[in-house]
């Protein structure tokens, strides 16, 4: 997939077709590479289905059961409207690194059928037989093997699209072609500044008004942040997810109807939109804030069973990332001058900044502009107290990561200062 040529100072496009429910079908049935994986003359379902806050998404599924998404990207942020325009193309972007993913990482995203250029339109595997990991987690369901999986891809994807496993010229080709500036952009105004300026697009419960000024207020968190956004605009190291959440994770267990079961649950991982070359340490740490959040929801609710699972699911990323990763070292491009002793600091780095970036995830949950249905679905009295101990947790994290810097020193932190 050879990407467009952009001129970054051209406004976004608005002059194209945009699809509804009523005519997804027609747009299969027009594209024969299409129209044969679902049967648009026998359709059980089309519907849109997008719940984020960029995109349209149409699943597609005919009566025998086979199944196409369509993703279209909108000249605008969705969560906003028109008020808010975006450049459409993110969604080629999101196609070409879905394909550079799955080529290091085989079996853990969805495959892409075809790109639409003229429609800025995704065509690609349905994983209707999946559910979002985040709703699951809501229900308090445990998928054993999901944390994992994900820690495997993490390492894989750290690996295979940085220097250490790909061609230096190579690496420099795709970081150029993934430049991301609009919607990196958007994670350095949203993610590392507004939670702590008055940026008029912050949201809170008055329950928690005093709380979020006493994050604003907190000069270690501020500076710390300062230093999140700085690695986070100059370290060119992978190709990251940019966005990695358990919003954009898919799971299916081992049981009936994709249940949890006794065996290891499957794990997808979607719109990745938000990619580009950036610190590999960004997308654990972003992920260890939603499992951190999840946990907060189940002592929430007085589920201390679910919120040592949820908690444990930390650790257990970490450890199928390091042990993914040593396994891939001995492959490294440049063995010559990378010692052992570089991949120990590089795994050391990574978790250590993993800390930083889970700080900055938590933090703008609760204080900024996109919250999280974990804390946000809960009753009132006990929505604010599970609020408050997420940012104590962000606090607390930025000033202990230089001296124990485990996960599990992290879940012992968190635990602390989790609703009893």
């Amino acid at each position: 997939m050879t990407p467009d040529a952009v001129d970054p100072a051209a406004p976004p496009a608005t002059d194209y077709e945009v699809l509804t429910a009523e005519t997804a079908p027609g747009y299969v049935r027009a594209r024969p590479d299409l129209a044969s994986r679902v049967d648009v003359d026998h359709l059980a379902r089309v519907e849109e289905v997008g719940d984020g806050n960029l995109n349209l998404v149409f699943i597609l599924t005919d009566t025998a059961g086979r199944g196409l998404v369509l993703k279209q990207a909108l000249p605008y942020v969705r969560l906003v409207g028109p008020d808010w325009p975006m450049r459409p193309d993110r969604a080629r972007r999101e196609a070409e690194v879905t394909e550079v993913h799955g080529r290091v990482a085989p079996g853990v995203v969805p495959e892409i059928y075809a790109y639409d250029a003229e429609r800025y339109l995704i065509a690609m595997e349905d994983l209707s037989d999946h559910r979002v990991w985040r709703g699951a987690l809501n229900e308090g369901l445990p998928h054993d093997g999901v944390a994992e999986a994900l820690g495997r891809y993490l390492a894989a994807v750290a690996f295979g699209t940085s220097p250490l496993g790909m061609d230096p010229e190579e690496h420099k080709a795709l970081a150029a072609a993934t430049s991301n500036g609009e919607l990196c952009r958007i994670t350095e105004d949203l993610v590392f500044t507004e939670p702590y300026v008055d940026a008029g697009r912050n949201s809170v419960l008055p329950a928690n008004e005093a709380d979020a000024a006493d994050l604003a207020a907190d000069t270690v968190m501020v500076e710390a942040m300062g230093l999140a956004k700085w690695k986070f605009m100059t370290e060119a190291e992978a190709i990251v997810h940019g966005d990695l959440h358990t919003g954009s994770v898919m799971v299916r267990g081992s049981g009936p109807d994709g249940a949890p079961g006794d065996g290891p649950s499957t794990a997808r991982v979607i719109d990745s939109e938000f990619a580009f070359c950036g610190p590999v340490a960004f997308d654990i740490g972003a992920l260890w804030a939603n499992e951190l959040i999840a946990a907060t929801r189940g002592a929430a609710l007085g589920d201390a069973t679910h919120q040592a699972w949820c908690l444990d699911l930390v650790p257990r990323t970490w450890h199928a990332f390091d042990a993914e990763f040593r396994r891939l070292w001995p492959t490294r491009v440049d063995p010559r001058v990378w010692h052992d002793e570089l991949g120990e600091r590089l795994l050391a780095h990574w978790r250590e900044d993993a800390w930083l970036f889970a700080a900055a995830k938590m933090a703008r949950r609760i204080v900024g502009l996109a919250k999280t249905s974990d804390i946000e679905t809960l009753d009132p009295d006990v929505r604010a107290p599970a609020a408050r101990s997420v940012l104590a947790t962000a606090r607390a994290a930025v000033r202990e990561r230089h001296g124990d810097s485990t996960p599990e020193a992290l879940v012992a932190l968190a635990r602390s200062l989790q609703p009893a």
